[in-house]
């Protein structure tokens, strides 16, 4: 019975930690749709979208499982990460790929976070982040570099479009940073709704003074709005922000070493894309990568009691 039980435990983060990657990397790829509509008129719907789903979701869960919400002196702290992770990353991950920035060389600029992260988690939070798991995030960017190096140089942007996927990185760097230097109590739906928010405002006010609030009436750009708001929003980022708090920052960052290489993998299924010798050894380094971080990651935590504030899911 011991180990029945225990099966559920293993098991669960794992899919959802598969579910994860899929769902980020879809981000990249849906970027390159063309949907005959301004990104600024595709991402209002799509968080317009998401808040009314959210919104509905709140509201079962909170009757459900009694849950309050989020105090007010939380309440600016979300927007600023909502900021940060919505429109500080999505922004600018959009805009470079319609400059002609490649998917794949968008998600390596992008795999470039957990390195950051990994580097300022120990004088910003304070933890510490063991050799081995150093190692692993090593071997996670160099199959990372393998499996998109033959994208860098073949892009036809200008160089500045290059740098909004660095802009992209360092804004969910930042938001990460800040909710976890300050962890909130409230549930990830509640989290969600106000990121999403914040950006429907930010986004939605900028598309209504320019005029691109009109969305097309086809049925690419209305399947791409309903495709954006569940996968990469929805999924990504709920799926993002459960995990960093269940399975911490570290083994999140190794996650995200996987999503360059299946965006490629992707590329090659979706697009044609050919599949090197160097994307395969690239996927068995990030593999090996991330289970040398996991397992450190596991073998380091000592059996305690679950924080409160972890329960609230």
């Amino acid at each position: 019975m011991t180990k029945q039980i225990g099966i559920p435990a293993v098991v669960v983060p794992v899919l959802l930690s598969v579910v994860f990657v899929l769902c980020w990397s879809s981000g990249f790829l849906v970027a390159a749709v063309d949907v005959g509509a301004p990104v600024a008129t595709l991402l209002t719907w799509r968080f317009a979208v998401v808040v009314l789903l959210l919104a509905v979701a709140t509201g079962v869960v909170r009757r459900r499982r009694q849950h309050q919400p989020p105090r007010r002196d939380e309440l600016g702290r979300h927007g600023l990460v909502g900021l940060f992770s919505q429109v500080g990353y999505v922004v600018p991950i959009y805009v470079s790929v319609g400059l002609g920035v490649s998917t794949g060389t968008t998600a390596l600029i992008d795999a470039v976070q957990p390195l950051v992260v990994a580097t300022l988690v120990g004088p910003v939070l304070g933890l510490r982040v063991r050799g081995a798991q150093w190692a692993g995030l090593a071997a996670g960017a160099v199959g990372v570099a393998l499996v998109v190096s033959a994208d860098l140089g073949s892009g036809t942007a200008s160089w500045w479009a290059y740098l909004l996927p660095l802009v992209a990185m360092a804004s969910l760097v930042a938001a990460t940073l800040v909710e976890r230097r300050h962890p909130s109590e409230a549930s990830v739906v509640d989290t969600l709704l106000l990121h999403a928010t914040v950006a429907l405002v930010v986004i939605g006010g900028f598309a209504l003074l320019t005029g691109q609030a009109v969305p097309p009436t086809t049925a690419v750009f209305w399947g791409t709005v309903a495709f954006v708001a569940v996968s990469p929003t929805l999924a990504a980022y709920g799926l993002y922000w459960y995990l960093v708090r269940r399975l911490g920052i570290t083994v999140l960052n190794a996650l995200l070493f996987c999503v360059a290489p299946t965006t490629a993998v992707a590329g090659a299924l979706v697009f044609g894309e050919p599949l090197t010798p160097l994307t395969v050894a690239g996927l068995a380094l990030c593999a090996a990568g991330v289970g040398v971080v996991i397992t450190s990651e596991a073998r380091g935590r000592r059996p305690c009691a679950v924080p409160a504030r972890d329960l609230v899911s």
